[in-house]
């Protein structure tokens, strides 16, 4: 590691560590966005559950280098190409959390919501959703760890965050960078994963072992 490196070039590390933030974010935010309301039709027409999940693990099953490059020739080397393979990847993974965390609610629980007078809109958004959070929370950490190492990857289109470093350390066979990304992307992985279960911890206290 040389460290004359890493100082001369703080502001270039702060600029690819925020670009790996704002694609994390925005794959994530899509992808629980368009995840919720495919969840929420599966959960209200079962019969839909094998079709989406289906596509959704076809789509992740797909390596990401492949998709990437499946996607150029349509949309270029641009955001829009991360963008939509971060977000397929995130889909399979919050699906399926979401609706079996809506699936785990105990019968009784709805009967007792229902027998109060609580609208089924009512009883889905004020009883249900709110037992299914430790399990949707479990998603986000895995759907986030997930995407934070995807968007390194997402450096072969040119908007890789970090993922610039490690390709930049790459080409030049200059390890500094390459140890600077690859470390950045662990630790904000890490962070990000004890960040979202305190942020479990916080909203579900119900939920936590004696």
């Amino acid at each position: 590691m040389r460290w004359d490196w890493i100082a001369r070039n703080l502001d270039l590390i702060g600029d690819r560590l925020a670009q790996h933030l704002v694609l994390t974010g925005i794959a994530l935010g899509v992808g629980f966005i368009i995840s919720l309301v495919l969840s929420l039709a599966i959960y209200r027409w079962r019969r839909l559950y094998p079709p989406i999940t289906g596509l959704a693990g076809t789509l992740y099953t797909i390596p990401s280098l492949a998709l990437f490059a499946l996607l150029v020739p349509f949309t270029g080397l641009s955001l829009l190409t991360a963008e939509i393979a971060l977000v397929s990847y995130t889909l399979l993974i919050f699906i399926r959390n979401i609706v079996a965390g809506l699936d785990g609610v105990p019968a009784e629980i709805r009967e007792a919501a229902d027998g109060m007078g609580y609208t089924s809109w009512q009883r889905l958004w004020q009883v249900e959703m709110p037992l299914a959070l430790p399990v949707i929370v479990a998603g986000a950490r895995v759907a986030t760890v997930t995407t934070i190492g995807l968007v390194t990857v997402a450096a072969f289109v040119g908007q890789g965050g970090l993922g610039q470093l490690i390709l930049d350390g790459l080409r030049r066979f200059f390890a500094t960078p390459l140890y600077t990304g690859a470390l950045l992307s662990l630790a904000l992985a890490l962070l990000a994963d004890l960040a979202l279960l305190g942020i479990q911890r916080a909203l579900t206290p119900w939920s936590r072992t004696r």
